[in-house]
Parts: C-alpha cells; sequence; structure tokens
C-alpha cells in the first residue's frame, strides 16, 4: 500500500458555483436525520373535567373556565411539537452540482490521498490505524473504496473519526465533514467518473 500521485483533469473542477446546492443538500441531510419524535399534549388532550375551577365572578380570582388552560401549571402546550417527518425534497442537479463542488474543493485543497490499494493481511484496526498514520491523516477522514470490501470496513468501524463508503454511496455531508479523503485507486478513479457526469 503506498501513496500515488492524483491525476485527473483540471477542468473537472467546479469551484465557482455550488455554494448554495452545497447548503440546500447539507441542509436537506442534516434534517433526514431528525427523528422527529417530539410531541407535547396540547389543552384537548391533557387529563382533566371541562368543570369549571370556581364561578365565573364575586371571588376575586381572575375567570378561569378549565384546568388544562395552557397559562395553569399542569395544562396543555399551546403549539407544541408533534411527531412529524422533517425531509426536504432537492432535486437530482442540485445534488449533483452539490456533490461536485464540495469533491472539488477537497481536491483542489489536496485534501484526497490516494494509495494503489488496501491489501490488510488481517482484520485488524492497528493496521489501519498505522496506514493513516504514515500518510499523515491526523484528524477526521472518510476512507473509500469503488466496491466495499468487508476487510477494509472492519478495519476501520473502530477507528473514531473515521467514516467508510464507496463512492456510489458518498454523500455531501460525509465528503464536508470528513477532513480528508483516503481512496485507493479504484476508489479515486470513480469519485472523478462521479465529478465528470
Amino acid at each position: 500500500m503506498t501513496k500515488v500521485e492524483t491525476v485527473f483533469d483540471k477542468a473537472l473542477l467546479v469551484t465557482d458555483k455550488g455554494a448554495q446546492a452545497v447548503k440546500d443538500a447539507v441542509t436537506a441531510i442534516r434534517n433526514a436525520m431528525r427523528a422527529g419524535t417530539a410531541s407535547t399534549k396540547g389543552k384537548g388532550e391533557v387529563a382533566g373535567s371541562n368543570k369549571k375551577p370556581w364561578k365565573q365572578k364575586g371571588t376575586g380570582n381572575a375567570r378561569a373556565g378549565f384546568r388544562q388552560s395552557p397559562v395553569w401549571r399542569g395544562g396543555g402546550v399551546a403549539h407544541g411539537p408533534k411527531p412529524r417527518c422533517f425531509e426536504q425534497k432537492l432535486n437530482k442537479k442540485v445534488w449533483n452540482l452539490a456533490f461536485k463542488r464540495v469533491l472539488s474543493d477537497k481536491l483542489a485543497a489536496g485534501e484526497v490521498i490516494v494509495v494503489d490499494k488496501f491489501d490488510f493481511e488481517a482484520p485488524k484496526t492497528k493496521l489501519m490505524a498505522k496506514l493513516l498514520k504514515d500518510l499523515g491523516v491526523e484528524r477526521s477522514a472518510v476512507v473509500v473504496q469503488k466496491d466495499a470490501d468487508e476487510t477494509v470496513i472492519l478495519v476501520t468501524s473502530n477507528l473514531p473519526r473515521i467514516d467508510y463508503s464507496t463512492a456510489r454511496a458518498i454523500d455531501v455531508y460525509t465528503l464536508m465533514v470528513s477532513k480528508q479523503v483516503v481512496c485507493d485507486q479504484a476508489g479515486f478513479d470513480a469519485l472523478i467518473e462521479r465529478l465528470a457526469k
């Protein structure tokens, strides 16, 4: 496993547009991660009778019609959250532009590291840790291959701040939060192929 030089057509880079597409894509992905299970009870759902707490006039108290009032302790919640889906729809062109912009920025900044291949004699985490250290990866990174390899998945799964993805499945958010991209030659070629589409 040796480091190789990244060779690609610089004309494929998209660095002059797509910033808004990246923002929209990241927002959509983050919203899709939300559980949307927050729920509160309104005044009609809180336990209690419909009996008027006290008569309307003559007591000196403010008038009150029911104990489930949102202004009372133990009452319902006014305009509280209910279970909902936060997913947003984005056009395919927006997704593609966002991916091209983020990958282009990574390539332009020299944050993409390519090795000839991932070849581990055993599925041991320390082997991947040593490789990443030798490559100069000190912060978060994502390991990318063209096709999923069970051994590589195993050696990366226990490393903190190290993600794994295939070139076809990797998304804008994963690229954004990873400081560096480490891929084999086949995975790099697959990323460039997506960039060229």
